[in-house]
């Protein structure tokens, strides 16, 4: 039996990893922290709490005493850390939270953790330290060159991918310094089920659904390395069962796809929805395939963002050699799932959206 303790157990990731890990391990503890900042959601674990063998906290990652406290109270043995301020958009008008969360936050839990976990120098046993990163982190590709390696040199270019960047030396750092047991993973974009409606598909289909324009940076050929979040957190769990100690592992899921074309796809996927859903076009009139027009009507092209990467993709041969890993949701089958899981969840991104306007930075 493990206890974990997963940061960020409230957002997008963290929240299916919660899940997957109480579906497939129920006899573990799981303990989730979670400073439920904007992106953060305890609704999306309601159901868990009335249960045992979950434990929600509601705390900041930058609280070392208090990180020390759960570790100790509840014998934690596995941190999983998700918790991270990750949209690139934000980091740029606003990149003091990036630098406070991703970084400080890192290093806060990385002395708890050593505090705890290692007695005169040496680890106690069984104990690790999962450190959720990004291939953001290794900056931008060319069309042709090869996907991004563990070996790349990092070359962030985002103020996002920077602070990130800086955590992921800082679990180094405690590895090679002090001997804290750590794994370091680095994925490619998520999507999938309680994706907050900030990110690029859940965006655009709540856009499509208010009939609001899909703005499309500049021409939208950047190219992006899709991962499902369900694949990943098979992958999460392979590291921290059998990955090595001190090591980093890529995780992609090969699923490349230009913006333009993704962003098409989309479209013409809620298309056929509301073709086969007589149901959608009262719920959505603004819609427009509920006044016969295509969604892809709503496409604009928008001036692009400052430092844009233009590809992102992942070898993940590494972790396929030695951990077994492949994945096992195909972008297409998993792209008609979330959309479908949005539209059959419509209350949830509602009231995300209902906050995000009461907000004051809203």
């Amino acid at each position: 039996m493990s206890a974990l303790l997963v940061t960020g157990a409230a957002g997008f990731i963290g929240t299916n990893f919660v899940r997957y890990w109480r579906r497939e391990h129920p006899g573990d503890l799981v303990v989730g922290l979670d400073a439920l900042s904007y992106a953060g959601n305890r609704a999306n674990l309601a159901d868990l709490e009335s249960s045992q063998g979950f434990h929600f906290v509601y705390g900041d990652i930058r609280d070392e005493a208090l990180v020390e406290r759960l570790l100790r109270g509840h014998g934690i043995d596995v941190i999983v850390h998700f918790a991270a301020e990750s949209h690139v958009d934000r980091s740029i008008s606003g990149p003091d939270a990036f630098v406070e969360t991703n970084i400080v936050g890192t290093h806060k839990l990385l002395k708890a953790a050593a505090a705890v976990w290692l007695e005169a120098g040496k680890a106690r046993s069984g104990c690790v330290f999962q450190h959720i990163s990004t291939d953001e982190v290794y900056g931008t590709l060319g069309p042709d060159d090869a996907p991004f390696r563990e070996s790349t040199p990092y070359a962030p270019n985002s103020p996002y991918s920077a602070s990130k960047a800086a955590a992921d030396h800082l679990v180094r750092a405690w590895h090679e310094t002090y001997g804290l047991p750590t794994v370091t993973s680095n994925c490619s974009n998520n999507y999938g089920p309680y994706q907050y409606p900030e990110k690029l598909i859940p965006l655009f289909l709540t856009n499509i659904l208010a009939g609001r324009r899909l703005p499309v940076y500049g021409d939208g050929r950047q190219i992006r390395d899709w991962l499902h979040v369900e694949d990943h957190c098979r992958a999460i769990e392979l590291c921290i069962r059998k990955g090595r100690r001190g090591e980093t592992y890529n995780v992609g899921g090969a699923g490349e796809c230009v913006n333009i074309d993704l962003i098409g796809r989309l479209c013409a996927i809620v298309d056929q929805r509301f073709a086969s859903r007589p149901e959608l076009a009262s719920r959505y009139p603004e819609a427009p395939p509920a006044r016969g027009m295509p969604s892809s009507s709503l496409i604009e092209h928008v001036e692009d963002r400052p430092g844009h990467d233009v590809r992102y993709a992942v070898d993940p041969g590494k972790i396929s050699r030695e951990l077994g890993y492949r994945p096992s949701i195909d972008f297409a089958s998993g792209l008609a799932s979330t959309i479908d899981w949005n539209l059959d969840n419509e209350d949830w991104w509602r009231e995300l959206q209902v906050r995000q306007a009461d907000s004051p930075s809203g």
